[in-house]
């Protein structure tokens, strides 16, 4: 008998928990080895296993957007599945640009739910039809966002890089940064670039965007300083 896929369930709702750890059992073939229900419990269980997969749900109570890429940077292996209410298109790219590999919706039938762990395991991606709906409905261009060239890997920034993504959002120039880090404006100019290019995007607005959602900074706060 093969080894049943290995799979961590990452949500803050406890009735959500045990409704996918019921589904996905009941497939035969994985087995959940543990449930996390905030990002720092999660961190905690990868420190001690490596599961196959994670099906998280970013967007609830506990979790972010950042939090795949800190699972992936604690366990590089592991696959995210992710399972989450209705999303926006942007939202879905910005995921999968996160580490997603498949995404599915929690009201998805089950069989889709256990398809997208099983694919997934493989080195796979599967999104549900639903998934694929709101892209093509919110006119997300996949050329554009480098769609068919995402890979499983997490975006990996460095301290500094998240450091300046945060001034960045926060409305701070160059210039600003430079000043503020005691770096040069050629050095922030290059993290700039190198930011934009782990990122997949091509302007500010888009960087902003990732901030907000990974959390980095908070709405209110920003100054919009004039360049």
């Amino acid at each position: 008998m093969s080894e049943k896929i290995s799979v961590v369930i990452a949500d803050g709702n406890p009735l959500v928990q045990l409704g996918l750890q019921t589904v996905l059992e009941r497939a035969g073939d994985i087995r959940v080895i543990a449930v996390a229900g905030d990002e720092e419990a999660l961190i905690a269980v990868l420190k001690r296993v490596k599961p196959q997969v994670v099906v998280m749900d970013f967007t609830g109570p506990g979790f972010h957007l950042v939090s795949v890429s800190r699972a992936l940077k604690t366990s590089p292996d592991t696959r995210v599945v992710a399972i989450t209410p209705a999303q926006d298109g942007p939202t879905i790219v910005s995921a999968l640009k996160a580490g997603v590999c498949s995404y599915v919706k929690k009201d998805c039938d089950f069989g889709e739910i256990v398809s997208s762990v099983q694919h997934t395991s493989r080195g796979e991606k599967f999104f549900c039809g639903q998934i694929l709906e709101t892209i093509h409905r919110d006119h997300i261009d996949p050329d554009d966002e480098n769609f068919e060239n995402f890979t499983c890997a997490p975006v990996q920034l460095s301290e500094r890089e998240q450091e300046i993504i945060t001034l960045i959002a926060e409305g701070y120039t160059n210039t600003a940064i430079a000043e503020k880090l005691f770096l040069s404006p050629h050095t922030v100019n290059t993290h700039r670039k190198n930011i934009m290019h782990k990122l997949g995007v091509k302007n500010t607005a888009s960087i902003v965007m990732y901030a907000v959602k990974s959390r980095l900074v908070n709405v209110n706060e920003f100054r919009f300083q004039s360049a």
